[in-house]
């Protein structure tokens, strides 16, 4: 049995080990388009701001992956798949044969069409080459402007004001990570960042970025010119599709794909990033190696079915530890506040049962809030709920 699994992140090289794993004898390729081996992409930020060495991202080495069965390609592109043919095919025209081929190609990010957005100087981050480029732009110092004010974002902007940068964070929301924190969670987080030498517009309307022959400003919708001599997209990615359109797969807003992660044919699969599970997209790691693992049942015959289960996000940004669990601010719920210095905390109920909740500065009792979210059990009290684990025994 051939198998062939096409993107080497952490998804991908975990269903490709699985893979082997489940069936001993099978013929295991992982295909990256990267010519890297495979990294830790989450610790690209710790790499950005000095913290590690490229070194240390590498998650497994040629001999690891060959002795776990597992035949390792880098700087392989896959253009498209026949389908027919059960063949994949590389942008240099090889074929590669398959019996089963599981699609992994993540997600790109998104540019802006914004007038000067092409200009040298101008970084969409999600790469490790990308990273690389940032870290030389930065040698020299002087203004960076990084439009986007999400995790990443956030990531980005600390590491390059670590490195010597003068850095304003562009964020089109009045508060920092809105997907993952409330207004007051947020502006909690913004006063801290200022407080480290970052400078916060938000909201901000980016318009264009100005240069001859590479970026030397951001101008904002009021007029305001900043200078920058990097600029760094970091408003959000898209599923990479294009392998699956290209080669005549269902598409959607990703490759649309079914519990059992197969795709619309019946010998593809897709996981992670770049797939659309009964219509859901997913944007983190532990969701997307759980699909890992589903993809790999699949092909080993033994039937399984992902679910996805209530979202959440454990966050270190700056020093400060945030987490957000469930929903985020819903509008038909009730929220429940508490607050103790740094430290913060809000609670959205919907009757007797919590379906979301934030967390700034102590993040301790996040397994708690997730376990009760995911749950659904009814709770009495909620003041008594809002204790944590000190609750746990009151809680029968």
């Amino acid at each position: 049995m051939k198998a062939l699994v096409i993107g080497a992140g952490p998804a991908g090289t975990r269903c490709a080990l699985r893979i082997a794993a489940r069936l001993p004898g099978a013929a295991v390729t992982l295909a990256g388009a990267e010519p890297a081996l495979p990294y830790d992409r989450v610790a690209l930020s710790k790499y950005l701001v000095g913290e590690v060495a490229q070194e240390a991202l590498i998650t497994h080495s040629l001999a690891d992956l060959r002795a776990a069965g597992v035949q390792y390609r880098p700087g392989t592109p896959v253009a498209s798949l026949d389908l027919a043919m059960r063949q994949a095919i590389t942008a240099r025209g090889e074929r590669i044969d398959y019996d089963w081929c599981v699609l992994a190609t993540g997600s790109r990010s998104f540019r802006l069409p914004l007038p000067g957005a092409e200009l040298p100087g101008v970084i969409p981050w999600r790469d490790l080459a990308e990273t690389r480029r940032m870290i030389e732009a930065s040698k020299d110092g002087g203004p960076a402007v990084v439009i986007g004010g999400g995790l990443l974002g956030l990531e980005t902007a600390v590491g390059l004001a670590a490195r010597g940068m003068k850095v304003t964070v562009l964020h089109a929301v009045g508060w920092p990570m809105e997907r993952q924190l409330d207004y007051d969670a947020g502006t909690l987080l913004a006063n801290r960042l200022r407080a480290r030498g970052l400078t916060m517009h938000m909201p901000a309307a980016t318009v264009a970025i100005e240069g001859r022959e590479r970026a030397e400003a951001v101008r904002l919708g009021t007029g305001e010119r900043i200078p920058a001599r990097l600029v760094v997209m970091c408003v959000g990615v898209r599923p990479n599709a294009d392998l699956a359109r290209a080669s005549g797969l269902e598409v959607a807003r990703g490759v649309v794909a079914d519990a059992a992660m197969r795709t619309s044919d019946p010998h593809v699969l897709a996981i992670g990033e770049c797939a659309e599970v009964e219509g859901r997209l997913i944007g983190l790691v532990a969701p997307a190696l759980e699909q890992a693992e589903i993809a790999a049942s699949t092909i080993a015959g033994e039937e399984q079915a992902w679910a996805p289960r209530a979202d959440s996000a454990a966050l270190k940004v700056s020093g400060t530890h945030v987490w957000s669990g469930g929903e985020v601010a819903p509008v038909d719920a009730e929220a429940v506040t508490f607050r103790a210095g740094e430290s913060y905390r809000r609670l959205w109920w919907r009757g007797e049962r919590l379906v979301g909740a934030v967390l700034y500065g102590d993040t301790g009792e996040a397994g708690f809030f997730q376990s009760l979210i995911a749950s659904g059990r009814p709770v009495a009290s909620r003041a008594e709920a809002a204790l944590g684990q000190a609750w746990i025994g009151n809680a029968a």
